[in-house]
């Protein structure tokens, strides 16, 4: 999970903060100096370090802090405000054109992920802003690039033009036509890259940045490879000027410290994040500074998972299952239709990172069984009609057969039948007015033993 030790680390500092009550200067310039070493940890740029920190001290040893009533509280507030000033403030958004098509050029290094992300950008520009999207294969060197973003293109939906192994330069201007033919508004060129950064690849990007005078030039980099992706978008930046950056893998990366200095170094902002390995517009989100700092505080991001769920639940199925459950008429083809949309919103684990006061230590306790979902689907789908509208009726005899059905256990249906039970109870209790006691408490000991139902 993103910035998983940082989190850790600021957390235990506020702590020892909120235990003093009343602090000094001293107070202050040691929790600076363990602020300092986490990010630091977190393989920060030491002179993104060296700033962030003579800031916030600045800030927090002054009277409105060390002379209130909440000093703690206040000196989180500055540090809160500070990483999203360090990443940059607001969000940004691509820079789009006033006549379409609106042309994004992407770059980056072989093994950023550049192929991958750019066509889950382009499905996420396809299903969450509506736009119809071309992508461009411009990468005419790496073997088998062209087939790769035809295939990815293609679980998208989104269609390629591609010109086989020949000129980037005219693929590219060439791409431009066919988009005003066919009525794409968005176009994603997908340009070659390189083991390293070279006068070859930049000469190339430069006639290529010439030839079709992109709206927005987005560079691709790895967050695994911490402080080396920093250097690549400076280089970048510095050759050809980039727009902004589409970060992959931050999921992937417990220290993140490439976010956090990536602003700071080119002076140009993350835009997007690359998440999971699914090609699914769910494992690609807008960066916002602002949200990526609670989530490094401790403080969860409600506003994505909002967000998240808004652009994939079905509002008309909502109102539909609302109704059943108020007269206690669920089935198991509701349960499993309301499990499909709550996995369309990404792996559980980042769902639960988001959320206020879960600790990312806890959940590696907790078992998260993400394949659960496609056994559950199974079971379902192995059941006749009558069953699923009504499983009381489901004896031995019918387990057995819908066990041998989907490739499961008797043993997996009566646990999928205690889940479904105790989700119609929730139900019937928060339609009447009365939640469970349990609910919104953390789980015991530690998450050891946690299930959750999908």
């Amino acid at each position: 999970m993103a910035f998983e030790g940082l989190q850790e680390k600021i957390s235990a500092v506020f702590k020892k903060l909120r235990g003093r009550g009343k602090l000094t200067e001293g107070d202050i310039k040691i929790a600076m100096r363990e602020i300092r070493l986490a990010l630091l940890e977190a393989d920060v740029s030491i002179s993104v370090v060296r700033d962030f920190i003579s800031t916030v001290s600045e800030r927090a040893v002054g009277s409105e802090v060390l002379e209130s009533l909440t000093p703690a509280q206040q000196v989180i507030k500055i540090v809160n405000e500070e990483l999203t000033a360090l990443m940059g403030g607001t969000g940004s958004k691509i820079n789009m054109a006033s006549k379409p098509p609106t042309v994004v050029m992407m770059v980056g290094l072989q093994g950023a992920g550049k192929t991958t992300n750019v066509a889950k950008l382009a499905g996420y520009f396809k299903n969450e802003l509506h736009r119809r999207p071309l992508l461009v294969a411009c990468d005419v060197y790496r073997p088998a690039a062209i087939q790769q973003l035809c295939i990815v293109g293609e679980k998208v939906g989104v269609p390629v033009f591609e010109m086989g192994q020949g000129d980037p330069i005219e693929i590219a201007k060439k791409s431009l036509i066919h988009a005003s033919e066919h009525g794409n508004d968005i176009v994603f060129i997908d340009t070659a890259g390189r083991l390293h950064v070279d006068d070859e690849m930049m000469a190339e990007l430069l006639a290529i940045k010439a030839a079709v005078e992109p709206d927005e030039i987005m560079l691709v980099v790895d967050a695994m490879t911490g402080q080396d992706a920093v250097n690549a978008a400076k280089a970048f930046d510095d050759a050809i000027s980039i727009d902004g950056v589409l970060m992959s893998k931050l999921d992937s990366d417990a220290r993140g410290g490439a976010a956090l200095s990536v602003k700071a170094a080119t002076g140009k902002p993350i835009k997007f994040v690359g998440i999971g390995e699914k090609l699914d517009s769910s494992n690609i989100e807008p960066f916002y500074p602002d949200r990526m700092a609670s989530r490094i505080l401790g403080m969860g991001d409600i506003l994505t998972i909002i967000e998240k769920a808004q652009n994939t639940i079905d509002e008309k199925k909502a109102a539909e299952l609302e109704k059943k459950m108020r007269t206690n008429r669920m089935s198991l083809d509701d349960f499993l239709d309301q499990m499909r949309q709550i996995k369309k919103m990404g792996s559980i684990q980042s769902l639960l990172g988001m959320i206020p006061g879960v600790n990312p230590k806890q959940l590696e306790n907790a078992q998260i069984d993400e394949k659960a979902l496609s056994r559950t689907e199974a079971i379902i789908l192995s059941m006749t009609k009558a069953e699923r509208d009504d499983p009381k009726i489901l004896n031995f005899s019918r387990k057995k057969r819908i066990a041998a059905g989907s490739g499961t256990r008797v043993e997996d249906i009566n646990k999928l039948l205690k889940q479904f039970e105790a989700t119609t109870q929730m139900a019937k209790q928060m339609t009447s007015g009365r939640m469970p006691r349990h609910i919104g408490k953390p789980p015991r000991n530690g998450g050891k033993g946690f299930r959750y139902p999908f």
